[in-house]
């Protein structure tokens, strides 16, 4: 459920990182109040940096297995971003978007699946974590 949140968020006005968080606040896995920590992760923290998709995925594992929590923060970050790089060999959102106009709607199509691909890695990772808990 928390890939078709995401998708629908991000299709519906929310950037690639706040659809991740907005995702994860739907389904009751974080609090509302982190939302607003998202909305500076979009457009690669507008640089062309980091795929805002990833880091809103990031920001989700930080506040569930982050310090006084789990303690398995960086693991996971790790994984979450060898998984990612599987599909689509770098994590860099001007390398995902390369020849792409930043405000088109072809920008726009394609960054749906950074979205949806970090969303169901994401997923998937809380999954296993819970299951070691």
């Amino acid at each position: 459920m928390l890939k078709e949140k995401a998708i629908e968020n991000f299709k519906t006005g929310y950037s690639c990182s706040e659809s991740i968080v907005k995702a994860a606040i739907d389904e009751g896995l974080v609090p509302s109040e982190l939302l607003p920590c998202a909305t500076s992760f979009s457009g690669g923290m507008g640089s062309g940096c980091l795929c805002g998709a990833v880091a809103g995925a990031q920001i989700v594992i930080g506040y569930l297995h982050g310090k006084g929590k789990t303690e398995r923060a960086r693991a996971l970050a790790k994984e979450f971003i060898e998984k990612f790089k599987e599909n689509h060999k770098a994590t860099c959102c001007k390398v995902l978007t390369h020849g792409f106009d930043f405000h088109s709607p072809e920008r726009k199509a394609h960054c749906v699946n950074m979205v949806s691909a970090s969303a169901e890695i994401l997923t998937n990772i809380l999954e296993a974590a819970k299951e070691k808990v």
